[in-house]
């Protein structure tokens, strides 16, 4: 189990002083401020180093990093050192473990990321971080780089001993899976929770695990309740820790003094709403944490807050009273109405007379004045803790507010005017979810509109053009979501919307328009740095490509193959590569000018990303051109430079050169063979027309000479299910001798009917559908060959043991009647439309219709054991 690894910062190489030193670093809290590097206005770029010592020798498992929200380092380099010795190392001693990358902050530069590094299991007693250069941005003029945190976990090690377990390299597939021994030494947790707090919820976690051990579950329940409530509870008292120190720095002591008392009275309420002490059994075991208590029977509500209006009016009656100001009136909880902080402008606080007109809170007189950034913050929601799951204990013990206090966001007369239609054909709940700042009404907005477009049992009432404009203009708000979840939601039904619910329904023009809204974002998303984002959107665009009324009115294909910059973002540039590439593979050239897919559209994109200088793009747009030069060579020659010496030292120009040479030759091998054909079928022509002429008997002739030309017919469109033993697929043609050569069938080789490999005799033939193509394989149950496309539909309705198999609801794989955790496993889920799934390496086959189960065979399925000769 990774615990946290005390540490402490004994150099760095420059720090911004005296409010951001290195040693900020050595503890958490919401109260820390971090560390900074000096201001460098030059813009020199020199290296950052800060090199952190542990408190004793440990295994390190995993480092975690908070980066600032603006002095963002582009890259932040790890270095190990172990020593028995005190010393501090030379930079020569460090051993380079890894790197993280951070990302440029997209949400206008006010939230912070955190990153984590799993490390193999290597000793350390020191860790060196050396970070890059600053990403460019308004708030960052100084060019200055800051970390607000650096967590380390791992093991302690003890030199003595003969653990050898350091030696066993372990990388973990996930952060997850790094278990911690408490969920207090995640930095999601501690950066955020006022310190005394995560020091009981420590002591509160390790005995609920010893109250499991001893089977006291009801007690552990009470742990668990009290953890969670603590935490909500501790990021309170951290904001207010924070806006303690802030005013100390600002020598506002009064109002220091003043977050110090709401504080600990805010602590006394809380202890004695959830019984902590009690909790704790610091005295011994307490039989009544065995029973149900009232304060426990539903999920605890915490106490509210004093306010520091109400802090100061009590301090101001204690001590008038001679009450010590730490202990607190019994009836303050009970009788104080309650309220959020107010700010505090004058250091003299007084309680005025009751039903004087200047009782209650005080509120500032000028309401235009801005606020306290202090007391801002204080009111702030904190994303980085609500987001944070990294392991199973944060899971655990992370609840979110109840969907009563979610309250959902009525709409404004603007958004109501933009989102009419929308309102008019699905209703006004269904537009709130959608404008919702609770990203999880949004998911549920996005399901229910996909139940709607996937109603068959009547029309719409508002008609398919009205329906499918309102459902367009909420995908594309939908589309620009920054939660990848929503984002994910959103392509799903967009897939929904032109898959299922518009053939055969949708004008064509509404079609044209809803293109015209969704493709500019979606082009936009296929460039985000985060794969899994670019990959959905690509994915999304080429189900929308693959549409038959998108396809007929060229939609996609025009905006994806217009020429690209060299100012184009290389995400951007490669993605649309990618995505043109696809659709040359699955639609082929076409020679409609309209298109966009002409042999000279395409060629004059090709070489706009020939010239891109990033050399993905370069490599994609290769291929492309290799493409288009199979059907015009002519066009791509125009556009190049002369072939000689001086072109070829160009390595660009090399390699292009050297492909269109192959496919030269091999087009040369092509044409020799025809040749060589067409003799062979002039002679047998000429020597059945001279056996004629000297009245030989023709009839004979001809039947050896028709038995000496075998010719199998393949129908490339027929794909039978199985194929069984005997050779029924090759069917002989015997042509006619006749006086015209062109009726003659030329045709001497045989052709597999699925992977197009070409042999030269019908015995190999058969050899290759039973031991060699990758598009069949071989029943277990009947041995008959089939085609793993159909594997599936052979088991439920031809194969012998058909009886043994049943339909799964859910996959419509088919499965074994013993096979009960069918289910259960990760293989078994819904497709959407326009996807398949390979029944031997359950991965999903993308546009099966439209080349699909071509790029996933011959070498693509890792469970198909038939491989083709390359």
């Amino acid at each position: 189990m990774a615990k946290k690894i005390p540490f402490s910062c004994i150099f760095s190489s420059d720090e911004d002083l005296p409010q951001y030193p290195a040693s900020e670093l050595n503890s958490h809290g919401p109260s820390v401020f971090g560390w900074r590097s000096k201001q460098d206005p030059n813009n020199e770029k020199a290296p950052k180093e800060i090199v952190l010592k542990f408190q004793f020798p440990a295994k390190i498992y995993k480092i975690q990093v908070l980066a600032h929200q603006f002095l963002i380092p582009e890259r932040i380099e790890f270095w190990l050192h172990y020593s028995s010795k005190n010393a501090t190392p030379s930079s020569q001693l460090f051993e380079y473990v890894g790197f993280i990358s951070l990302s440029e902050a997209s949400g206008n530069f006010q939230s912070r990321e955190m990153q984590s590094i799993i490390i193999p299991q290597k000793l350390g007693t020191h860790l060196k971080l050396r970070m890059g250069n600053p990403y460019p941005n308004n708030l960052n003029p100084n060019n200055q780089l800051a970390l607000i945190a650096v967590n380390v976990l791992g093991e302690e090690f003890n030199p003595n001993s003969n653990d050898l377990s350091h030696l066993k390299l372990k990388v973990p597939d996930d952060i997850s899976e790094v278990a911690l021994a408490s969920i207090t030494d995640d930095l999601g947790y501690c950066m955020y929770v006022e310190e005394s707090i995560v020091e009981i919820v420590r002591k509160l976690e390790e005995l609920k695990h010893k109250a499991v051990a001893d089977e006291r579950f009801e007690y552990a329940r009470k742990l668990k309740c009290c953890m969670n409530c603590l935490r909500t509870a501790g990021e309170r008292l951290g904001r207010y820790a924070l806006s303690k120190r802030l005013s100390v720095l600002k020598e506002d002591f009064t109002t220091a003094r003043l977050r110090k008392e709401q504080m600990e009275m805010y602590k006394k309420l809380l202890y004695e709403k959830l019984e902590i002490e009690k909790l704790l059994e610091t005295r011994g075991l307490i039989v009544e944490n065995d029973i149900c208590s009232e304060a426990y029977i539903t999920k605890p509500t915490l106490p509210q807050a004093p306010t520091l209006v109400e802090v100061a009016n009590y301090l101001e009656n204690s001590k008038s009273n001679g009450v010590p100001s730490t202990e607190v009136s019994p009836g303050l909880s009970n009788n104080a109405q309650f309220k959020y902080d107010e700010p505090i402008y004058s250091p003299k606080v007084r309680s005025s007379p009751k039903g004087s007109p200047n009782s209650g809170s005080l509120r500032r007189r000028n309401k235009s004045a801005p606020r306290n950034a202090t007391y801002d913050y204080d009111e702030r929601e904190i994303p980085t803790l609500r987001h944070s799951h990294t392991n199973e204990f944060l899971r655990e013990c992370h609840h979110p507010e109840p969907e009563s206090s979610r309250g959902r966001s009525k709409l404004n007369d603007r958004e109501k005017r933009q989102a009419s239609i929308p309102i008019l054909v699905f209703g006004l709940d269904i537009v709130e979810m959608f404008y919702s700042r609770q990203f999880q009404d949004r998911e549920e907005g996005l399901t229910q509109l996909r139940e709607v477009l996937r109603e068959k049992e009547k029309p719409p009432e508002f008609g398919y053009n009205k329906t499918t404009r309102g459902a367009t203009l909420l995908l594309h708000r939908a589309v620009r979501d920054a939660v990848f979840s929503v984002f994910s939601a959103a392509a799903e039904t967009i897939r929904c919307l032109f898959c299922e619910f518009m053939p055969g329904k949708v004008s064509h023009s509404e079609i044209a328009r809803c293109v015209d809204k969704l493709l500019p974002e979606l082009l936009s998303k296929s460039g985000d740095p985060s794969p899994r984002v670019h990959n959905l959107a690509q994915h999304t665009i080429l189900s929308i490509a693959a549409c038959d009324e998108v396809r007929d009115q060229h939609l996609i294909a025009p905006s994806i193959s217009r020429p690209v910059t060299n100012g184009t973002h290389p995400r951007l540039a490669l993605s649309r590569m990618q995505m043109l590439e696809q659709l040359v593979l699955s639609q082929g050239i076409n020679n409609d000018k309209h298109s966009g897919m002409t042999c000279r559209i395409l060629s004059e994109c090709g070489w706009s990303g020939i010239n891109h200088p990033h050399e993905n793009v370069r490599k994609v747009a290769e291929r492309i051109l290799l493409a288009v030069y199979k059907i015009n060579p002519r066009l791509i020659r125009k556009q190049l430079p002369p072939d000689d010496e001086i072109t070829r030292r160009n390595l660009l120009y090399r390699q292009l050169f050297s492909e269109f040479d192959k496919i030269d030759l091999q087009r040369k091998r092509e044409i020799l063979n025809e040749r060589k054909l067409d003799k062979m079928d002039f002679s047998v022509y000429a020597s059945n027309h001279l056996s004629e002429e000297s009245g030989e008997s023709s009839k004979t002739k001809n039947h050896v000479t028709i038995n000496s030309v075998k010719t199998l017919r393949i129908n490339d469109r027929a794909s039978p299910t199985t194929l069984p033993r005997q050779n029924h697929h090759n069917q002989i043609v015997k042509s006619a001798s006749g006086h015209s050569i062109k009726s003659f069938d030329r045709r001497h080789e045989f052709k597999c009917t699925f992977c197009n490999t070409i042999v030269q005799s019908n015995h190999e033939l058969d050899f290759h559908y039973w031991k060699i193509c990758p598009f069949l394989t071989k029943c277990e149950n009947c041995r008959d060959i089939v085609k793993v496309a159909d594997l599936n539909s052979h088991l439920l309705s031809e194969c012998t043991k058909k009886s043994d198999y049943n339909k799964c609801d859910v996959c419509q794989d088919a499965v074994l009647n013993s096979d009960a955790e069918h289910k259960t496993q990760s293989h078994c889920r819904e497709l959407s439309s326009g996807i398949s799934k390979c029944s031997l390496c359950k991965e999903n086959v993308y546009l099966p219709d439209d080349g699909g189960w071509e790029r996933h065979f011959p070498i693509g399925c890792p469970q198909q054991k038939r491989k083709l000769k390359k």
